[in-house]
């Protein structure tokens, strides 16, 4: 795929595409759609992967394909292929998603540059901060929550604030729903019981995801849920000896269930009734938009970016605190299934005014000196 010279182009430069950053991708593509801007997708790592370069909703996908190796340090060989790949093109702007790429990008060009930031502690260092200000005048600072926008903002005191905004990560929200299975087939498929009442959470198994109050919430909650109760859990990390053990330990070793890695689980989440996330400091929650188009009733640790994406439609708890936890499960259990429906309206209602390809193009262009690039 070659960008025409006839049009406009963007450059979207991209760490990589591991885990949700390739939807990262097609999600800052989307933006320019019904511009008069294409887009130029370059990946610093991974492999040339055809089946990547057709999702990123992009005119040209180019794989710089540079090592773990390359990118430490001054960085100086990709520095060399991205000013190389500049040169060629005629960008107006560069968005680059994470810190080594919106380095790169300041030192290979002399675009504008959107920084956008997917994590905590982005500009914690003193080399970042001095980064920052060096660039400042060219540089703007997208963070994926509020809460990560606050945290860049009390690491870079001098910045105006308004170059340091949100946009939140989104889903296409229509496609989603439409590769999720029903209820009945995702159950099927996960091999679990077709009455039960499931709580699921889906996460490495490591200490920032917390399922060692998940457990213990659940243990606390069992004799007040339905008789026909399981707790769920899709993923695997090192710390699976030791929940395994813990769950024997809290008595509830039957009715949980460790299921590993499960490719493509965002298709299985109708399989819950319930969503939990007990998440250190989530920067987003991505899975928790996933979990809403499922139609999940939602239980979130009040801290990160998670609290944001549940607004009104879950039940928060502090994290670490397996009773607040337990409280919350015991709620979502009296729950009718007419209030269930109207959940599932109120979710869908706030995917699709918030969370939405077309939501993010709203706050997109509605962004600061963003008109211009029109």
């Amino acid at each position: 795929m070659s960008a025409s010279p006839t049009r406009r182009s963007v450059l979207q430069f991209c760490h990589g595409y591991d885990g949700p950053f390739l939807d990262c991708a097609r999600q800052y593509a989307a933006l320019f759609e019904g511009t008069d801007c294409q887009v130029t997708t370059v990946f610093l790592t991974g492999k040339k992967d055809p089946v990547v370069a057709a999702s990123c909703s992009s005119a040209e996908v180019i794989f710089l394909e540079e090592s773990s190796a390359d990118i430490r340090g001054l960085k100086l060989k990709a520095i060399r292929k991205l000013r190389q790949i500049a040169s060629e093109r005629s960008f107006s702007l560069c968005i680059a998603h994470r810190s080594k790429p919106t380095y790169i990008a300041c030192l290979a060009t002399d675009l504008p540059v959107i920084g956008v930031h997917h994590a905590f502690g982005d500009f914690a260092r003193a080399g970042r901060k001095l980064f920052a200000h060096l660039f400042r005048q060219r540089l703007q600072l997208l963070a994926v929550s509020d809460a990560v926008r606050d945290d860049i903002r009390r690491c870079l005191p001098g910045w105006p604030p308004e170059r340091i905004q949100t946009l939140y990560n989104r889903i296409d929200v229509q496609a989603l729903c439409s590769i999720q299975v029903s209820t009945e087939e995702a159950r099927k498929i996960l091999k679990l019981p077709k009455d039960a009442w499931v709580v699921g959470n889906v996460g490495r198994l490591h200490p920032d995801k917390d399922q060692t109050t998940l457990l213990k919430g659940f243990a606390q909650a069992m004799p007040a849920l339905p008789h026909n109760s399981l707790l769920v859990i899709l993923g695997t990390g090192r710390l699976e000896a030791q929940l395994q053990n813990l769950a024997k330990e809290l008595g509830i070793a039957d009715q949980v269930i460790f299921m590993g890695q499960v490719p493509d689980a965002r298709r299985y989440f109708k399989a819950f009734n319930v969503f939990a996330l007990t998440s250190d400091h989530e920067p987003f929650g991505m899975v928790l938009l996933e979990a809403m188009a499922a139609g999940n009733m939602l239980i979130c640790s009040d801290c990160g970016g998670g609290p944001e994406v549940v607004g009104a439609n879950g039940e928060l708890f502090e994290l670490g605190d397996a009773a607040a936890l337990a409280t919350a499960l015991k709620k979502c259990a009296t729950i009718n299934d007419q209030q269930v429906l109207t959940m599932r309206e109120q979710m869908q209602e706030r995917l699709l005014s918030i969370f939405s390809d077309e939501a993010a193009k709203r706050r997109f262009w509605s962004l600061p000196n963003m008109s211009n690039y029109r």
